[in-house]
């Protein structure tokens, strides 16, 4: 009897906690160095006004860097406007629009942060799980420092650890 309980004990801890890879939300390097000048407005049907992304301005030729790694799974343009949808590990699909020059093709293999193209004055970024649009935003973090103390003895203080992403998504 006694034998059983830790076993029972560690399948139900397996059971109900959350895998780290499967439950853990991505925190993203934001893949421009821009403003998001219109932030993402889900619409209200699938075919009405909406904002399904993120859109940037950015500087002349701003390079696009890839979020995550993943496979093109289509690179082209629609009524003159250069896109490239990237499909990553976990099955969500990062678009990268706007693009003024890209040199992926569908099928291409990407690594995290690798180029993807170049975008001069506007940026589109979206995000799409499943069939469905999501926000990118809460999985695009910001770079932040850990607070510390200052010695007031004149003692030499200790290097602070180097800058994390964080993110305010958590699924």
């Amino acid at each position: 009897m006694f034998r059983r309980v830790p076993i029972i004990a560690i399948t139900l801890m397996v059971l109900f906690m959350p895998s780290g890879a499967a439950s853990a939300a991505p925190c993203w390097q934001p893949p421009v160095v821009g403003r998001v000048t219109d932030p993402f407005r889900a619409p209200a049907c699938p075919y009405c006004a909406g904002n399904r992304g993120l859109e940037y301005h950015v500087g002349t030729n701003a390079q696009v860097r890839a979020v995550e790694a993943g496979v093109v799974t289509w690179a082209g343009a629609i009524a003159g406007t250069r896109y490239v949808v990237v499909r990553h590990a976990n099955g969500w699909r990062t678009t990268y629009g706007h693009l003024s020059e890209s040199g992926l093709s569908t099928g291409d293999r990407i690594a995290r942060h690798s180029i993807v193209g170049t975008a001069s004055d506007s940026f589109y970024f979206g995000l799409r799980v499943g069939e469905q649009y999501r926000d990118p935003a809460p999985h695009l973090g910001r770079l932040m420092g850990r607070p510390r103390l200052v010695p007031v003895d004149g003692s030499t203080s200790r290097r602070p650890p180097a800058p994390r992403w964080r993110c305010t998504a958590t699924a």
